[in-house]
Formats: C-alpha cells, structure tokens, sequence
C-alpha cells in the first residue's frame, strides 16, 4: 500500500486494506480507528468502513479493511479460506477456550507423546463437527453467547460442520504445541485447541493465535495501524 492510494476519491470509491491487527484490541475498535483516521486526513464527513472477518482481541494477524463501495465485498471476502497459526497449551482447560478466561480444570500430560500429538491431527482435518465456544460473539435466542456465559447460564450449542483443510504441527514443547491451521468460514480455533486436549485424553486451551492469510491476501502484506497513519496525507494524531 502507498500513499498514492489514499485520497478521499478512493477510499470512497473503494479500498481493501491490509491491517496486522495489534494485541487486545478488537476487530471493532480497529475499524472505528480507522474510519476516524480517514476522515481526519481527508477532511469527509462520513465513509463507510467495515471489516471481512473478526479476530478475537487475544488474537493477532490479517484483518482486511473495506472502505466505501468495497464494503459490498465483505461476505465475499469473508467466505475465502484462511491460514492461522499459534500455540494450543496442553494439560489445562479454561471455560473460554483461551486466555480470557483463568484455568478451571488441570490435567496429567505424562501419557502425551510427539507421535501421538501428531498422529491425532488427523482426527481434525476434512469436514469435521464443532462446537463453537459458549465465549463467542454468536447468538443464542437474541442473545450472544458471551452474555449467556458471563452469566453462568447454561447454553446448548449445536455442533456445525466446518473443514480444515490443513493441521500441522510446526514445534512441540510441552506442554505448549504451535501450530498452522487452513479453514473455512466459521471454524474456531479455540475450539479446535479444546477438543484437540480432549482427544489427546488430557485437555487444551488456545494461548497464541495469529492470522496469517485470507484467501490470497497476506500478512506480511499487511501494515500496522501506525504505519498506516503515517500514509495518510495531512493525518495527526492529536
């Protein structure tokens, strides 16, 4: 991306940008950022900006930015097939299926070899059933999830059906096991890292996640939100 490509004819004619969403902050907060920012450096009153895909604030990576008529492209982009890479941590259990949330269960990993952490991929690629995490943002009777589990309340989720084209371990050291994972739509990794611990008759939470790729789109492609700020013409921060 140059700075060539960010005038306010062309953002409101349309833009795909490629963001490395930082640490801890959501897909959300990323996307009112933004639009904030153009609107400063281009001195408009009002765009549309949205994004292709939420990332969860634990999570790091690609988030693709869609500005003015590119919004249309939005479900589009979000039904390509994305690589993600990280770091499920074996032995403990959290409600959450991350590090939202404290441990609530330990278990023993002494059984847990190389081989079998390897071997047991292969139980989560092709169609597969998954739960989604009762810590997400989907809804449940007008309810999200979330607010249901902050609660304490109990939710049947169904499974659904998702594919993961790709599941391979990249470096083991207990009890932390990193990762790259290729998906479709809708998949959780959370609850992959989940139900990866329970087959490996232990149990597992998501500690790292990163995405790396959406459809053809990279994030070494990508810039940080600073970066982008020192694109934009006329832009200060304050």
């Amino acid at each position: 991306m140059s700075q060539s490509q960010f005038s306010a004819e062309k953002f409101k004619e349309g833009q795909v940008l490629l963001l490395d969403k930082p640490l801890e902050w959501t897909s959300f907060q990323v996307v009112n950022k933004v639009r904030w920012m153009i609107r400063k450096s281009c001195d408009i009153k009002k765009i549309k900006v949205g994004h292709a895909g939420t990332l969860d604030p634990l999570a790091t990576g690609l988030l693709l930015i869609c500005t003015g008529k590119f919004t249309k492209t939005i479900n589009e982009l979000m039904g390509q097939e994305k690589e993600y890479t990280g770091t499920i941590t074996l032995g403990a259990t959290t409600p959450s299926y991350d590090l939202e949330t404290e441990v609530n269960e330990n278990f023993d990993i002494s059984h847990i070899t190389a081989d079998l952490i390897h071997n047991t991929t292969a139980q989560f690629t092709g169609d597969i059933l998954q739960q989604p995490p009762i810590f997400s943002a989907l809804k449940k009777d007008g309810v999200r999830l979330y607010e249901h589990a902050r609660k304490g309340e109990t939710v049947d989720i169904p499974k659904r059906q998702v594919h993961i084209s790709a599941f391979e371990i990249t470096n083991i050291d207990m009890p932390n096991v990193e990762f790259r994972v290729t998906c479709s739509k809708g998949t959780y990794i959370r609850s992959l890292a989940n139900d990866f611990g329970k087959a490996l008759q232990s149990g597992g939470h998501l500690s790292v996640l990163r995405r790396t790729k959406i459809g053809d789109f990279n994030v070494n492609d990508a810039l940080k939100i600073e970066d982008f700020a020192r694109l934009l013409p006329d832009f200060e921060e304050n």
